[in-house]
């Protein structure tokens, strides 16, 4: 019969509701399968659920739903489940006809409140295991439940779910093999699946069946409703079927999956032999659920409810299909606490009585001692990027260090997390944004090219062949090994393709036998000359490869798959040390360091590495810097640390002594300035530049009255605290000392004055100040202000101001200093320091640690005649400042923006990144300004009334830390984020964050507030 002929009407609805229960409501209908299902309305009560069944329901399954949630109720202390509610002669199931004369069954359940699964946004790993929690809870609390009227065959249990086999001709060819694939996986897993544990389990926890809680932020499953294919089946079932509708939408489907399945254990143990079957039941779930759309198409084209999860569907079946199902067993298993693989314990156990020596392995080798060579993120051994890199050098390094322990043999490498694996096939994007395979799974021994190695033991040969490409094994070899009661597997890369391709696979190689030889860089894989060694307990799904990195999220699992090879060498000097933990770090910092020393982000991050762009941490994963702009040219920008190395192998010492680096320091700067700007001081920092340029100020005018601006920050020093709004009219402060002077905050978006043309109007409020000073019989020593007011969140100021504020200055005998720590050195795009946005050329400028990628080297640019008043016959010395290091480092720094076009790059990446955000801002109210020029813009967050959104801010600045992405958070109101990376930000950065941006953007919390 047709869909939209059986329906029930919502006037029909409201009508039986009355009529039976004697309630007033209004009906909303909700989607179904089995039932016509109403949202029914009640002033003042939570409301219900009506269920109406359609034409000739089975009133056994109607009767099993009635008593399933009778006994919930009665035995679910801590579930909260549907109540059923009985009608007006205390029925729990109504009888009644409807306007065509057709009898239905009728029941009213109680409407639980909360977001619906599908609706939630994020689905992160805390509420996937929520999930799991609740749905093992249900399982448990249904151990007690019995009933008669169990339906025994039916198309929702993946038991009898091979009839999807007769349906295979409604699938698009190029999803036949894969559907034909896990059909038949599941028939030839039978005669063990068959004898798992059943039990009565929900069946259908699906995404339109699950409830979450009203919370945000952490939020958690509140109620798992409709049972309506509750049956006896087995228990395994029930958690591949939640595993199955979480998995839909994500990257890695995986990861869900072992959240859910940990979740459920913890509440209601899984077994071994269940987790067998797990990967090829949830594939069966989406066969079955895509299967039943597919067919419903046909039946009832109307029916939206029933395509739901087609499309889903089908794109979590490719997915799924494409991991290895012995890598999910493996990791299911290490979910509920087994060892990832059944015969690990074996190994080492095995292990344990044997010792092995390296000269076994090479027999060319000078002793069976080690020498641990670090190569981790953290080696400082292994130095820069660059160094790494260059394979001669390298294996120079590899000589020296062998020369220096001639009786050793160089290796070391399990677990390490490692910075060199730089080529793209190590990366992938995962469900919080893009991840790095870093974790070595193997040893290195080090040896020179065409070293012999030979077999430890018997072994097949299972691989042999060249794995050709840039970081990969080059000639690889892997060998199995029988015992008595287990396998397992050992890999030997980086050999020389001949060596390794000389074997065929199936043939025997005895233990003391010559197994390949090393290789040679390009043709190992593109390295210096080792052996890449590594133990495996299964070939997962590999012929002609296997990986030997791994993602840092997968270490419980690989490192249970792959066991240490240094079982079999016991020695001291390839034991992992013990490294000190972020929580230890933490309590060190806070019993001895300030208490004023805050750190980033709710949960911090330990870094130990940079390059270009990009942070990284103890484990190696890479984090997108937006944030650091004080690493102007990149991270550890190799130019300029081999300039700084090379001159402090030299000589470092202050500027009483003659020297060239000081002064070509001073041509590469003058060469960026107004001609009138030709006098230069250098000093260590930001702080000591505007320190030296208000001291420079005083000597000038003879006055000691500072004009700032509010939520000004200038330094830490004394001084500069005193004219940093920033600081004084903030905790702790106590307010602007007698000699400061504050206008209001130049913001045209929320300042005291909005809008356009408020440059006259802010000059105006400078004027006032000037007026004050004036007032008391003094007057203007200095105006100090950045070209972009960076800690009041990145303010632009508005245009024409700053002209009219200098010549109100000037002409009442003050210094106007342009403060460019944060913006100076090409960073604006458009000209090479703030000011000269304006066309003003100020009497002083300062310039911070930007000029020497974070050393501690700056300066202090200004006129003759102020130069010539500050030098009254009081020495300015700086013991530091313009030291021939910081000198050489600050002149490559110029160079480096000068000589791969930064400022152009600032440019055309800050115009690109500023209006794709102005575009963001129009999908995305809560976007109220966007700001800035070049590579120092700001997002200012608020309501619909400009009222500050900082929560939703700092939301967003840890959303993305999350996704790999450094954000800071400023402003009075600490509602802006603020963009200024590194200058060397490109293109593919600038669209992977706004792509995170508008990822999270569009999450609960954050559409919430609009």
């Amino acid at each position: 019969m047709n869909y939209t002929d059986t329906k029930i009407s919502i006037q029909e609805a409201e009508k039986i509701l009355f009529e039976q229960y004697n309630i007033k409501g209004t009906a909303h209908p909700l989607p179904g399968y089995e039932d016509y299902n109403f949202r029914i309305k009640v002033d003042n009560e939570d409301g219900y659920v009506l269920k109406i069944s359609r034409q000739n329901v089975n009133k056994n399954a109607i009767s099993f739903l009635r008593d399933i949630l009778l006994y919930l109720e009665k035995n679910s202390e801590d579930l909260i489940t549907p109540k059923i509610i009985a009608d007006t002669k205390g029925d729990y199931i109504s009888e009644v006809l409807d306007n065509d004369k057709n009898r239905r069954s009728v029941r009213l359940l109680t409407w639980i409140s909360g977001r619906v699964w599908h609706e939630v946004n994020p689905r992160l790993n805390n509420l996937h295991f929520s999930l799991g929690e609740t749905s093992g809870k249900i399982t448990k609390t249904l151990q007690g439940f019995h009933h008669e009227s169990i339906e025994s065959d039916f198309d929702w249990d993946i038991a009898h779910s091979l009839w999807t086999k007769k349906h295979i001709h409604l699938f698009p060819k190029e999803e036949q093999e894969i559907v034909n694939y896990f059909q038949n996986r599941f028939e030839n897993e039978l005669s063990t699946y068959t004898r798992l544990r059943k039990s009565i389990v929900h069946n259908d926890v699906n995404d339109y069946n699950i409830l979450v809680s009203d919370n945000l932020i952490n939020p958690k499953v509140k109620a798992v409703i409709d049972y309506g294919d509750a049956m006896q089946t087995q228990i395994i079932n029930d958690v591949g079927i939640c595993c199955a509708y979480a998995i839909m939408g994500q990257n890695d489907s995986l990861e869900p999956a072992l959240q859910i399945v940990s979740g459920y254990h913890s509440v209601f143990p899984l077994q071994e032999e269940e987790l067998d079957h797990l990967y090829t039941i949830i594939a069966m779930r989406l066969i079955v659920s895509y299967t039943s759309a597919l067919i419903n198409l046909k039946k009832e084209p109307k029916n939206t409810y029933l395509q739901v999860s087609a499309k889903p569907a089908s794109k979590a079946l490719k997915k799924w299909f494409n991991i290895s199902s012995d890598f999910a067993h493996y990791s299911f298993r290490v979910a509920c606490g087994y060892t990832a693989h059944p015969d690990t314990e074996k190994f080492n156990r095995w292990a344990s009585t044997y010792q092995f020596k390296v000269t076994e392995l090479f027999p060319t080798a000078p002793s069976d001692e080690f020498h641990h060579i670090d190569l981790s993120v953290s080696s400082k051994w292994i130095g820069h990027q660059e160094n790494f890199n260059d394979l001669d050098l390298f294996q120079f390094k590899i000589d020296r260090l062998q020369a220096e322990y001639p009786n050793k043999v160089l290796a070391g490498g399990y677990l390490e997390p490692r910075p060199i694996y730089t080529s793209t096939a190590y990366d992938k994007i995962g469900n919080n944004g893009s991840e790095s395979r870093t974790i070595h799974l193997g040893i290195d021994f080090w040896f020179h090219a065409n070293t012999p190695v030979h077999a430890l033991f018997d072994g097949e040969v299972v691989t042999a062949c060249n794995d050709a490409g840039d970081k990969e094994y080059g000639g690889l070899v892997i060998l199995k090994h029988h015992l008595e009661d287990f396998e397992f597997y050992t890999l030997y890369g980086h050999n020389t393709v001949e060596s390794a391709t000389k074997h065929q696979i199936g043939d025997l190689i005895k233990k003391g036998e010559k197994i390949a030889e090393l290789g040679n860089y390009p043709e190992n894989g593109n390295w210096a000359p080792h052996l890449h060694f590594q133990v495996m307990m299964s070939m997962l799904d590999y012929e002609v490869d296997f990986p030997g990195v791994t993602y840092f999220k997968q270490l419980n699992v690989w490192k249970g798959l792959c066991p240490d090879p240094n079982l079999l060498f016991k020695s001291e000097a390839l034991k992992n040390s013990n490294n000190i933990t972020n929580d230890e770090l933490i309590a060190y910092r806070k019993q001895h360091l300030g208490k004023s020393l805050n750190l980033q982000y709710k949960t911090p991050i330990k870094m130990v590495r940079g390059a270009g762009v990009y942070l990284m941490d103890q484990y190696a994963q890479k984090y997108l810097d937006t944030v650091n702009n004080v690493a102007h040219v990149g991270h550890e920008h190799f130019s300029v640390v081999k300039a700084g190395q090379e001159q402090m192998a030299l000589i470092n010492t202050n500027s009483r002594y003659l020297h060239d680096n000081i002064n070509k320091l001073a041509k590469e700067l003058i060469e960026t300035l107004p001609p009138e700007l030709n006098v230069l001081h250098f000093v260590n920092s930001g702080s000591e530049a505007n320190e030296l340029a208000i001291r420079m100020a005083k000597a000038y005018s003879g006055e000691k009255d500072i004009i700032a601006s509010e939520v000004g920050y200038h330094g830490n020093t004394n001084m500069c605290v005193d004219i940093s709004s920033y600081k004084f009219d903030g905790k702790g402060g106590q307010g602007a000392p007698e000699h400061t002077h504050i206008f209001p905050i130049p913001n045209a978006f929320r300042g005291k004055y909005r809008g356009e043309n408020t440059a006259d109007k802010y000059a105006e409020e400078v004027k006032q100040c000037i007026a004050n000073i004036q007032s008391k019989g003094r007057n203007v020593a200095a105006f100090i202000i950045e070209p972009i007011i960076s800690c009041g969140g990145q303010v632009e100021l508005p245009q024409g101001f700053l002209p009219k504020a200098y010549k109100l200055i000037q002409e009442a005998g003050g210094i106007c200093i342009s403060d460019e720590v944060q913006t100076g050195c090409g960073r604006m795009g458009k000209t090479f320091w703030g000011f000269q946005l304006h066309n003003v050329v100020p009497d002083i400028v300062t310039i911070g640690k930007p000029l020497g990628n974070g050393h501690p080297v700056a300066a202090v640019a200004c006129t003759k005649e102020v130069a010539e008043k500050f030098a009254n016959g009081m020495e300015y010395f700086n013991t530091f400042g313009g030291n021939p290091v910081s000198c050489a480092i600050a002149t490559e720094v110029l160079c480096v923006v000068k000589r791969e076009k930064l400022q152009e790059n600032a440019y055309e990446v800050g115009e690109f990144l500023k209006e794709e955000l102005k575009k963001l801002s129009k999908e995305f109210p809560v976007i109220g300004d966007v700001r800035g020029q070049g590579l120092f813009l700001g997002i200012e967050l608020v309501d619909n009334n400009l009222n500050p959104l900082a929560k939703q801010t700092d939301y967003l600045a840890n959303r993305m830390k999350d996704h790999g992405i450094l954000m800071s958070v400023d402003g009075p109101d600490y509602n802006v984020l603020k963009i200024k990376p590194p200058i060397v930000f490109n293109m593919e950065n600038a669209k992977e964050l706004l792509f995170y941006l508008k990822k999270i953007l569009s999450e609960d919390f954050m559409t919430s507030t609009i």
